[in-house]
């Protein structure tokens, strides 16, 4: 087990407290109403003001350094996901239907209870802190998006956030550097052919087959058109057409997501996906309805942010708790963030007996043992950046 150098027992054990109240208590993205007002009362409790000019339900405040030259802004983010918690335990979720099976509970608490660290020891932070408690990370429009637009950024200089993560031992913090999470977005394609006997099938265009061809073709685009040095990944979750044995639909419809690493091949992805609808469904006679829905960006740590970001987990808690993570396909709305400023997004471990599910199962649950350790290391960047 890590050990704390700021964080005594009676943190942690508010903090735990407030973990467990928001568990009970999840809510949906964009439905963070309660969380919101539960994070407004703490932190008004705390006497830090907030700043309202941001869309609720997300919440931002601004606790004033000593000397204030230089604005820090830590993020948590607060939704939950509509998933049934399938675990019993004393505060499981009251909410049917809804729980936080990705660690968010863990993550506003770890941020209200920096905020109250900064609140009872001000005297020791010289730098401006922006308290971020985000709306919407699991849903598109992304919540750190609406934020970026306006203007939760400004006279801001890095950025941290953080994330516990199942997938890393207890005990061990970490993060990859440059290209960290991929992008995330999504299609919807609707291919309109021409209804007919399936006995028939010269009378008739079918959409059915075009769609075979389109699947295919979209593979084509990684395998040919993305750089073999860029990762990327397209994939079909959906496919949708007919309910007979002997007659051929007029339109097959197809939902599929995009993956990658860098800007550059999220647009490649797009464009020829889009490009390849269009074209392909023309070939055999179709028409091709092809509709991006925009999810999220990659996912770049800075450099820069990660030199210092090891610097402060190797001096805190030691060499051998640092941990190169590989990059993720998977996708977080930290990116936005990332996009604008200088900053990093931070793995911190928490796989053992108690969290040994991964995030967005029924059955996931953090290890409370990490937690602290999170909370120590934001203030850490706080106090020294």
């Amino acid at each position: 087990m890590l050990t704390a150098v700021l964080v005594d027992s009676e943190l942690k054990a508010w903090a735990i407290e407030q973990r467990r109240h928001l568990h009970m208590h999840p809510e949906l993205s964009g439905e963070e109403y309660g969380t919101a007002s539960f994070v407004k009362e703490k932190l008004a409790q705390f006497g830090i003001p907030l700043e309202p000019q941001f869309s609720a339900p997300s919440v931002v405040a601004f606790f004033k350094g000593t000397e204030g030259a230089k604005t820090i802004a830590l993020r948590a983010d607060m939704d939950a996901l509509p998933i049934t918690e399938e675990v019993e335990k004393p505060y499981k979720s009251t909410v049917p239907g809804v729980m936080h099976a990705c660690g968010h509970d863990g993550h506003t608490a770890i941020l209200l209870s920096v905020s109250k660290w900064l609140s009872e020891n001000p005297e020791l932070v010289k730098n401006n802190i922006r308290l971020i408690f985000q709306s919407s990370e699991e849903a598109s429009p992304s919540g750190a998006q609406k934020l970026v637009r306006e203007g939760v950024l400004e006279g801001v200089d890095e950025i941290y956030g953080i994330h516990l993560m199942s997938s890393l031992a207890l005990g061990k913090i970490g993060f990859a550097v440059g290209a960290s999470r991929a992008s995330c977005n999504d299609f919807d394609i609707t291919i309109e052919g021409v209804g007919g006997h399936a006995g028939q099938p010269h009378l008739a265009v079918d959409p059915v087959y075009v769609a075979t061809h389109l699947i295919q073709a979209f593979q084509s685009i990684i395998s040919r058109s993305l750089s073999p040095q860029e990762a990327g990944v397209i994939s079909i979750g959906g496919l949708q057409a007919g309910n007979s044995y002997n007659v051929i639909p007029s339109e097959a419809r197809l939902q599929g997501t995009m993956r990658a690493m860098t800007y550059e091949a999220a647009d490649l992805l797009q464009s020829k996906t889009r490009q390849l609808t269009e074209m392909l469904c023309a070939s055999f006679g179709a028409k091709g309805h092809y509709e991006y829905i925009e999810g999220t960006i990659p996912l770049y740590n800075h450099p820069e942010a990660c030199e210092f970001a090891q610097k402060i987990i190797k001096e805190t808690f030691g060499a051998d708790t640092f941990v190169t993570v590989e990059p993720s396909t998977g996708a977080e709305d930290f990116s936005y963030y990332l996009k604008e400023k200088v900053g990093a997004f931070i793995d911190v471990g928490m796989q053992s007996e108690n969290s040994q599910y991964p995030h967005h199962h029924p059955r996931f649950d953090i290890d409370e043992e990490a937690i602290p350790t999170a909370i120590e290391l934001m203030i850490q960047i706080a106090l020294k950046t």
